[in-house]
């Protein structure tokens, strides 16, 4: 065979394969466009990282704004916001967490707010106090003062229960719901002046309305329950060793 028949074979088998792997590629291709993605692929996959990843990134840029707002407010300021809240002596280390900042400059902070609050370089004296006690700090009343609040706290303290408020309460816990009539009946006196009190101090509240005489039935209310200390009207003691028969006017359930 020439070096010319060669060359046109081989060219020729050239040709051929590539057309034929051409072929197969175009197949492929088209097979590819009708496929459908299945559950779970890599495409539903890459699709929720990137929600992930945006979800994640607007946290980040939201707590980046939020510090950014915060550095705009003295520290000084964001110390006495939250001790003005505190319900118990906050040490230097959870405010220095609360505020984002170094514990020294933190305990810099508290100690202009005591010489403010105490009226040093000639401020006005407060009638509170930033106190240390236990390891913590927190607002105190200053002890001069002390008679003015007690008075105060004094004369905002309800007055007590008279007996017969204490005797009408006990009725409508152990019988509700209960009528006014019906407490006037085991009670023997007019209790109008009594339920309106209990109303009032809402330990006693109205249910409901009879359908047939209209009489409006009272029941004992949370506030009760919580003055107690219990959960339920069920945690009630058994009345029948206060009682000289042991149930008259009461309920068998709870004598």
């Amino acid at each position: 065979m020439t070096d010319e028949a060669r060359g046109v074979g081989a060219g020729g088998r050239a040709g051929a394969g590539a057309g034929g792997r051409g072929g197969a590629g175009a197949g492929a291709g088209h097979g590819g466009g009708n496929a459908t993605a299945e559950p779970g692929g890599a495409d539903e996959i890459d699709a929720a990282h990137d929600a992930e990843m945006g979800d994640g990134q607007e946290a980040v840029v939201a707590a980046r704004e939020a510090a950014a707002a915060r550095a705009t407010i003295p520290i000084d300021r964001q110390l006495e916001a939250i001790l003005m809240i505190a319900d118990q002596p906050l040490s230097l280390v959870m405010l220095a967490a609360a505020v984002g900042a170094p514990v020294p400059a933190v305990r810099q902070a508290i100690e202009r707010l005591v010489a403010d609050f105490d009226g040093e370089d000639g401020g006005i004296r407060r009638g509170f106090e930033l106190r240390e006690v236990g390891g913590g700090w927190r607002f105190y009343v200053r002890a001069d003062l002390d008679p003015v609040v007690e008075q105060f706290v004094e004369a905002e303290r309800p007055a007590r229960l008279s007996q017969a408020a204490l005797e009408t309460l006990a009725v409508v816990a152990y019988k509700q719901p209960i009528t006014r009539s019906q407490i006037a009946s085991i009670r023997a006196v007019n209790v109008d002046g009594v339920v309106r009190t209990l109303v009032a101090r809402g330990l006693i509240a109205e249910s409901f309305t009879d359908a047939e005489t209209g009489a409006i039935n009272y029941v004992t209310t949370d506030l009760l329950l919580q003055q107690l200390g219990i959960n339920s009207v069920d945690e009630l003691p058994l009345i029948s060793p206060l009682l000289e028969d042991g149930s008259e006017g009461f309920g068998d359930g709870r004598a």
